[in-house]
């Protein structure tokens, strides 16, 4: 979805609502939500904000995907999460960015004056509470990303990554429960590379095998057919049931 059409859409028909941090509010709650509101769009490649950054607002992503980066004093970067659409940028009562925030996608932000939505959190509760579920919720995908990360092998981390990104496109597409998903993969191979802590060569030949061997189709690089979710959860060293919605 472009950034014009997103921009024409009230609260109430915004298509991340369900999951996002405004999925409890009523309808004078999204009034509050849609005075303070405004919408950013960035390019692939362009900076939402840099660790140590001040931040003048918090929001959500409604589409498209970026990447959270940490820099080392030596300049050797490290990529430490993905921000996938409904997920939340910002901290209320921090001042400044902890993770350098870039767009790997073009991304349309969601995004809160930062001063009044915390007013308006102090006085909605529900608000708040969506709020640290959404934090704990990132809590649970990091401790399972260090499972991928520490203990999976080469296919397995592809395996891992492509279930977590079709449970979410699912979730927010509302999808009813079914076994065959198709989804447009929203990274790179160079990207996946990255975060995986694998090289390109090493993603591409994981991703030529899972077509190969029947687990994902492929049309292009990046439109994604799974005939059998339990096969992939399976190949990702999971339980047949989805495990985790991250």
């Amino acid at each position: 979805m472009n950034a014009p059409t997103i921009q024409n859409v009230n609260c109430g028909d915004c298509p991340i609502r369900h999951r996002a941090v405004c999925a409890r509010c009523d309808a004078d709650e999204l009034e509050v939500l849609d005075s303070i509101k405004y919408y950013r769009t960035y390019d692939a490649g362009q900076p939402i904000t840099w660790s140590g950054d001040r931040m003048d607002f918090v929001g959500s992503v409604v589409s498209g995907i970026a990447t959270l980066t940490q820099t080392m004093e030596d300049g050797r970067t490290q990529m430490v999460g993905l921000l996938l659409p409904s997920d939340f940028v910002g901290r209320p009562g921090r001042d400044t960015a902890a993770y350098n925030v870039v767009a790997t996608s073009t991304v349309v932000m969601c995004c809160f004056r930062k001063k009044p939505f915390e007013e308006m959190m102090a006085k909605t509760p529900h608000v708040a509470h969506r709020l640290l579920e959404m934090t704990l919720d990132e809590l649970d995908a990091a401790r399972e990303w260090m499972l991928v990360l520490g203990r999976k092998t080469a296919r397995e981390k592809i395996a891992s990554l492509l279930s977590i990104l079709v449970r979410r496109d699912a979730s927010l597409q509302l999808h009813k429960d079914s076994n065959r998903r198709v989804f447009d993969l929203p990274l790179t191979r160079e990207a996946m590379a990255d975060y995986l802590g694998l090289t390109l060569e090493t993603v591409s030949r994981q991703v030529s095998a899972l077509r190969k061997d029947g687990v994902i189709e492929l049309e292009g690089k990046r439109h994604v057919t799974v005939p059998d979710m339990g096969r992939l959860m399976e190949e990702a060293g999971d339980d047949s049931d989805g495990g985790c919605l991250i």
